[in-house]
C-alpha cells in the first residue's frame, strides 16, 4: 500500500511543512480486542486521535509490532491512517516487558518502510514507554521531534501496586531518561503533569495536559429499557456495570466488596463485567477465571454476569443499560471509560484517583470515592435506590462529557505537532487546554 505522499524522501531534509506524522505503538495494537490483555483505553486513544488528525489533514501511520505472521504489511484503520506491522522478534504475542531488547530491531525496520514508501515523518508520537525508546533510536534515521505519552508511568503505578505487581526498573529507569530524551510530554491530567515537572523533573514548557476524547457520535444517551431487551437484560433489574482489562490496579477486589455488601439487600444488583477472556464455551479463562472463583467463594455468584471483552461499537449499549457505572481502580491515568458512560448519560461512581479526579465531578455527573474504601458499596446504593438522583446525575454526566469531544482534543494535539514542526522546543501548549 502507497501513502500518497508527496513531500522529500530524504532524511534530514527539513520543512517546517506538518505533512505527515508517525505515531508508535509497539506492545499493542489499536486494533486489538478492547478489555483483553494490554489492550485498554490506549488502544481506543490511538486509534481515535489518528483517525480524527486524519479528518483535520493530517495523515498518520501507526507503528506497531507484529504478532501474526499472516498480517499484512499495512491496514488501512480509516481514510488517511496505515495500521503498518513491524516485525522484530517472533512474529507471536510475547509479554510486554520481553519485548525491550527488540526496539532496535523495530526501529531499523521501520525506518526500512520509510525508505521503501519514500515518505518522511515530520513528527513521531510515542505511546507508552517501549514506544518512547523506539522513537529514540528512530532519530538516527529520521532525526524527527517525538511527543511522548506514557499512559501510566511505572513510578505512579507501583504507588498504589502491590509489590509482587510493580513494574520494573528497567522500565522506571527508561521512563526517566525519556523525559529528558522527547521534545515534548503529553500529560492525561493535571495531577500526571504535576508528576512530570516536580518527580521526573521535566521542562515545564514541554509539558502540556491534553485529555484523551470520546466519540460522542458513538457514545451517546440510548433508550434503556430498549438496550437491555437487545442485551437479553430484565427490564427491572439493577445493574452496575465494570468495564476494563482484569488487572490489580483496577480495583477488581474493591468491587467484589462492594458486591458483598449489595448483595445483602432485599433486591441486591446483578454485577455485569465486560473485560478479559472467556473460553469457546463462554467460561472465565485467565485472570477474569480468578475472579470469578473469588466470587463464588464469596458466596455472590449469583449476583455476577462475566461476559469477556466486547466490541467497542456494543458498549454504548450496555452503558445504557446500566443504572451505574463503577470504576475502583487504584490509579488511571484518565478513566476513559469515566468519560464513554457519561456521554451515554450512565452515572458513574469512581475511585478519587489520577486523572478520575477530573473528569468526574462529584455530586454533578457522579461520586468520588477514596482508593480502596468501602464506600464505594455506599454509593453504588445511593445511586441504585435513588430514581431522582439518577435522573439529575444523567444530565450532569451528559453535559460534562461534551467538553471531552474528539475533534477539540486532536486540535490541541494537532498544535502541538505543528509547533515542534516549526521548531519550537518550548512553549508548546495551548492556551485553552481542556484542564486549564
Amino acid at each position: 500500500m502507497t501513502s500518497g505522499y508527496a513531500g522529500p524522501s530524504v532524511f534530514g531534509y527539513e520543512t517546517d511543512a506538518l505533512r505527515r506524522v508517525a505515531s508508535i505503538s509497539v506492545h499493542t495494537s489499536p486494533l486489538a480486542a478492547l478489555g483483553g490483555k494490554d489492550a485498554g483505553g490506549m488502544n481506543v486513544y490511538i486509534r481515535e486521535l489518528s483517525c480524527h488528525l486524519a479528518q483535520l489533514g493530517l495523515p498518520v501511520d501507526i507503528f506497531t509490532r507484529r504478532t501474526d505472521p499472516l498480517a499484512p504489511e499495512t491496514v488501512q484503520i480509516c481514510e488517511g491512517v496505515n495500521l503498518v506491522n513491524i516485525t522484530a522478534g517472533p512474529a507471536t504475542p510475547l509479554n510486554k516487558n520481553d519485548l525491550f531488547h527488540y526496539l532496535p530491531e523495530f526501529a531499523s525496520q521501520a525506518a526500512l518502510y520509510s525508505v521503501k514508501q519514500g515518505v518522511r515523518y515530520d513528527v513521531v508520537h510515542a505511546h507508552y514507554w517501549l514506544s518512547g525508546w523506539a522513537a529514540q533510536l528512530l532519530k538516527r534515521y529520521w532525526d524527527t521531534p517525538f511527543v511522548q505519552m506514557f499512559h501510566t508511568t511505572a513510578e505512579m503505578k507501583n504507588a498504589v501496586s502491590p509489590a509482587k505487581f510493580h513494574e520494573t526498573t528497567k522500565r522506571a529507569h527508561t521512563e526517566r531518561l525519556l523525559v529528558d530524551l522527547c521534545d515534548s510530554l503529553i500529560a492525561a491530567n493535571p495531577d500526571e503533569r504535576a508528576h512530570l515537572i516536580w518527580h521526573q523533573h521535566s521542562k515545564s514548557n514541554k509539558v502540556c495536559t491534553i485529555p484523551p476524547g470520546v466519540d460522542l457520535e458513538l457514545f451517546r444517551p440510548l433508550d434503556r429499557m430498549n438496550s437491555r431487551l437487545s442485551l437479553g437484560m430484565g427490564v427491572d433489574e439493577k445493574i452496575v456495570l465494570f468495564v476494563g482489562r482484569i488487572d490489580p490496579i483496577k480495583g477488581i477486589d474493591t468491587l467484589l466488596y462492594a458486591a458483598e455488601v449489595l448483595a445483602r439487600q432485599p433486591e441486591p444488583p446483578t454485577f455485569v463485567i465486560i473485560g478479559g477472556d472467556l473460553d469457546e464455551t463462554s467460561l472465565p479463562v485467565g485472570p477474569l477465571a480468578d475472579v470469578a472463583q473469588s466470587v463464588t467463594e464469596r458466596g455472590i455468584a449469583s449476583c455476577f454476569k462475566f461476559l469477556g471483552s466486547q466490541p467497542q461499537n456494543q458498549l454504548p449499549f450496555y452503558y445504557a443499560a446500566a443504572d451505574v457505572v463503577a470504576i475502583p481502580s487504584l490509579y488511571e491515568s484518565f478513566g476513559l471509560v469515566a468519560v464513554e458512560a457519561m456521554a451515554c448519560g450512565t452515572p458513574v461512581v469512581a475511585s478519587r484517583s489520577g486523572g478520575l479526579r477530573f473528569t468526574v465531578e462529584d455530586g454533578l455527573n457522579g461520586f468520588l470515592v477514596p482508593v480502596g474504601d468501602q464506600r464505594l458499596a455506599r454509593s453504588l446504593g445511593k445511586v441504585l435506590g435513588d430514581e431522582q438522583l439518577q435522573r439529575r446525575l444523567s444530565i450532569g454526566a451528559m453535559n460534562s462529557a461534551q467538553r471531552f469531544a474528539w475533534p477539540s482534543v486532536a486540535s490541541q494535539i494537532l498544535r502541538v505537532y505543528q509547533r515542534l514542526a516549526d521548531g519550537f522546543r518550548g512553549d508548546l501548549c495551548c492556551e485553552d487546554e481542556i484542564f486549564a
